[in-house]
């Protein structure tokens, strides 16, 4: 169907060249010569988008504007002016125009601004089509040769960009696309960390959990910079690429990435964090909070404590006291942001976050939560409505007026669940649904990676025959009693603690205020 414009100037007949030269490229222009006229017009017809003349006699052309959005307030409006006087301009754009041109002007003009309001979406499709196919080829030969882990961050990091891409795409086609490449690409990456890991412990490999406060934090003391350092629990890559745009406009941002220790949870991979050590070390430090039968939940009680250790290990002496908080509720968010100008003079403020890990939790429980994130895409679009309505948001806004360096990263990430995998042991297993140590564990060795020999892995054992299963790609484990029923309850969960892309290469994001 022809896009209709109504083009309003008062001077309309010295455009008809340029109203010819619209019609022959398939538009249908209809014209007034007075804003009186125009309102009219659009009253009683429906137009795709309105040419309106700057100055006119009689109703000028911002009133009129004003008119035509109070009726249609999303009918495009392409203001025509002579001037190019600012005032005027902060006006139009006040009253939120969609674009302007200033005379003379010329048909091409035109073409180019109708095509970018009006088919914008459909040329974007076009532009990502060409693109993915692109991108889909040279991802199928990268997968050919030999990888290294850099590779696999690159890789990563296209396939999460291409994630939020084609999410509001209708070519159903393209989308399935992604998703087999994407499910190909972690079942190599799988295979991959598999025969690397005990490099990487070794120090031959990317920077692991236990090198983020070493490589992304000290640099900042020895320069005598004020630091917040922020850590998001369970957020993934591409959710943090729906709340990056919105710090943009605040700070200048550089981005790095690291893997993830296994298992991707956070008494493992957390605990890393803030002490640089292995958790075979961490429990050997705490042994009373790694007792077999206590519970994940407490053993990141010592967070403070390691992280004083650490820096204490690196030889770090900040001026003054490091301030440790942990936010689990809407309430301890208020306060910290309340009170963050209390912290000017200190010099080291590390927060967690764990609301992304609590909802992801939650989803699996409340049938609410499961209608509102039904998928990746909705639990991005959540993750972006709660941060752009958070108090650690808020707390970021006022951060950019002070002289400070924030560095935010992620414990892990996640993954959708949507295959179950029957695991064999004795009762004391623990219960995680992504990793499982205890005594003598089984499962498909396909759909699992195995570690025999824990210390090797520098993984906390309990006794000589400790092992551990790791989940790869998307499964999660059911035990062989009640088979069906626990499968069909965690499907398209979101759980962590195995491999995959998306729960083991994580952004550290550095933020300078601009």
């Amino acid at each position: 169907m022809k896009k209709v414009f109504l083009w309003v100037d008062d001077e309309i007949d010295q455009l008809k060249a340029h109203i010819i030269f619209l019609e022959e490229r398939g538009y249908k222009v209809n014209i007034a010569t007075n804003g009186d006229d125009a309102i009219e017009m659009v009253k009683k017809q429906d137009f795709d988008l309105i040419l309106l003349d700057e100055m006119m006699p009689g109703r000028d052309g911002l009133s009129t504007l004003v008119e035509i959005k109070e009726f249609n307030p999303n009918l495009p409006v392409v203001m025509v002016t002579k001037s190019e006087e600012e005032r005027l301009m902060d006006q139009a754009i006040g009253q939120k125009i969609d674009d302007y041109l200033t005379k003379p002007i010329n048909p091409s003009q035109v073409l180019s601004v109708a095509k970018r309001i009006l088919e914008k979406k459909h040329i974007l499709e076009e532009h990502l089509t060409r693109e993915f196919v692109t991108e889909f080829n040279r991802i199928n030969s990268i997968l050919m040769g030999p990888l290294d882990w850099q590779d696999w961050i690159d890789i990563h990091v296209k396939l999460s960009e291409m994630d939020l891409a084609v999410e509001n795409f209708k070519d159903i086609g393209l989308k399935q696309s992604h998703h087999d490449q994407k499910h190909q690409c972690n079942a190599e990456f799988a295979h991959f960390v598999e025969d690397n890991y005990l490099d990487w412990l070794k120090g031959e490999g990317p920077l692991l959990s236990v090198d983020i406060v070493k490589n992304f934090l000290v640099p900042h003391f020895k320069r005598k910079r004020q630091v917040f350092f922020i850590v998001i629990d369970c957020m993934r890559f591409d959710q943090w690429l729906m709340i990056e745009p919105l710090l943009a406009e605040y700070y200048n941002i550089k981005r790095d990435y690291y893997y993830s220790i296994i298992p991707t949870a956070t008494p493992f991979s957390r605990n890393a964090i803030f002490s640089g050590e292995f958790p075979d070390k961490v429990a050997e430090l705490y042994p009373e909070l790694w007792k077999f039968n206590v519970s994940d939940y407490s053993r990141n009680r010592n967070e403070r404590q390691l992280l004083d250790r650490q820096l204490k290990k690196l030889g770090v002496k900040l001026e003054g006291e490091a301030k440790y908080i942990k936010i689990l509720d809407l309430e301890e968010g208020q306060n910290l942001t309340k009170k963050i100008k209390s912290y000017s003079g200190t010099p080291l403020i590390s927060a967690v976050y764990n609301f992304v890990d609590i909802l992801s939790h939650g989803r699996s429980e409340s049938e609410i939560l499961q209608e509102i994130a039904p998928n990746e895409a909705a639990f991005r679009s959540l993750m972006k409505s709660w941060f752009s309505h958070s108090h650690l948001f808020e707390m970021l806004r006022n951060l950019s007026d002070w002289d400070c360096t924030i560095v935010i990263t992620t414990d892990h990430g996640s993954v959708l669940g949507t295959r179950g995998a029957i695991v064999y042991g004795k009762r004391e297993t623990s219960s995680n649904l992504r990793y499982k140590y205890g005594d003598n564990l089984n499962c498909n060795p396909k759909q699992t990676f195995f570690i025999k020999n824990p210390k090797d892995y520098r993984l906390p054992v309990w006794s000589l025959a400790t092992t551990y299963l790791i989940a790869r790609e998307d499964y999660y484990f059911v035990y062989p009693t009640n088979y069906s029923e626990y499968r069909r309850q965690y499907k398209n969960s979101f759980q962590h603690g195995g491999i995959s892309m998306d729960e083991m290469i994580l952004p550290v994001v550095t933020l300078q205020p601009k």
